[in-house]
């Protein structure tokens, strides 16, 4: 580890997420990177495989790449809690610091967080297929196709269960081609670039991250009485928006949503915001509107 880095390791350093295709080594730079600093390294399987909370049919049967997103319409409010469950496991990790992730997603949900350093991993097509063929022992045609099926599922699931383009450069302070490189050169470049002013958390950054995970749990309380509501947290104070009258007219509903809410660890103060008709654009909820 680099003495630097270790000098500074318990005060507060960035996040890194990495967006990767099949066979970009992607995963190897997010493991070496972990192993440099001394992270944990973590990745949506293993958030999936080590949280209670996703011991719900349709998270389970979301295992592999290959299911397509449209396996959550089969189930009422499939997406949303999906993303619900996924968001809030991977805030919770995130509050910890000290982490790298790799996988799906890790970019969206922390995109306005400025002590996160966001990185997509590239590699040359060529070289990917003859990693594919040495793995798997198949022809060259046959890693081409699976490769190529591999990134459409993966833009897919961006596209339908997150509402972004994972080959938009725009997400990422940093795309890194690895082709022309080794896994160390690249692990080298970030370890550099997370001692930049702009990274470093502060406390404006981390509170936004605990707002965020406040949030998030409390919308994961609420996913099975109401899995559209709109939830924001700040210091305590949470939001509750998008309660659609016309789908909880009782007011024994919206007092059981406040309830649970203020149950919540964490939660002081508890808001309301009911609506009428269509939902302004405005207020559109983000779980709602992938």
């Amino acid at each position: 580890m680099d003495p630097n880095l270790l000098s500074t390791k318990r005060t507060n350093m960035p996040i890194i997420t990495i967006s990767r295709g099949s066979y970009s080594r992607g995963k190897d730079v997010a493991e070496k990177m972990a192993q440099r600093l001394g992270y944990e390294c973590l990745s949506r399987d293993l958030l999936i495989e080590a949280s209670n909370e996703f011991n719900i049919p349709e998270i389970k049967l979301i295992r592999a790449l290959h299911d397509a997103p449209t396996v959550l319409e089969r189930f009422s409010h499939g997406k949303e809690r999906y993303v619900a469950h996924i968001r809030s496991a991977l805030l919770e990790h995130m509050r910890k610091d000290n982490v790298v992730y790799h996988g799906l997603a890790g970019h969206f949900f922390l995109r306005d967080i400025s002590h996160v350093l966001k990185v997509r991993i590239l590699a040359n097509i060529e070289d990917r297929v003859k990693e594919e063929m040495r793995r798997e022992k198949i022809s060259a045609e046959e890693a081409r196709y699976i490769l190529k099926k591999d990134d459409e599922e993966r833009r897919k699931w961006g596209i339908k269960v997150y509402g972004v383009d994972t080959l938009d450069s725009k997400l990422y302070d940093l795309v890194i081609n690895v082709s022309t490189m080794t896994v160390d050169d690249a692990v080298d470049i970030l370890c550099e670039t997370i001692k930049k002013t702009a990274f470093q958390t502060t406390p404006e950054s981390q509170r936004k991250l605990e707002d965020l995970a406040l949030a998030s749990r409390v919308q994961t309380a609420l996913m099975h009485l109401a899995p559209k509501v709109n939830v924001t947290a700040s210091l305590g104070l949470i939001s509750i928006g998008n309660i659609d009258e016309k789908e909880i007219a009782r007011p024994d509903k919206v007092a059981m949503l406040e309830k649970i809410a203020k149950s919540v660890e964490g939660v002081n103060e508890v808001h309301m915001h009911m609506i009428s008709g269509k939902v302004k654009p405005e207020h559109i909820n983000p779980f709602y509107n992938m």
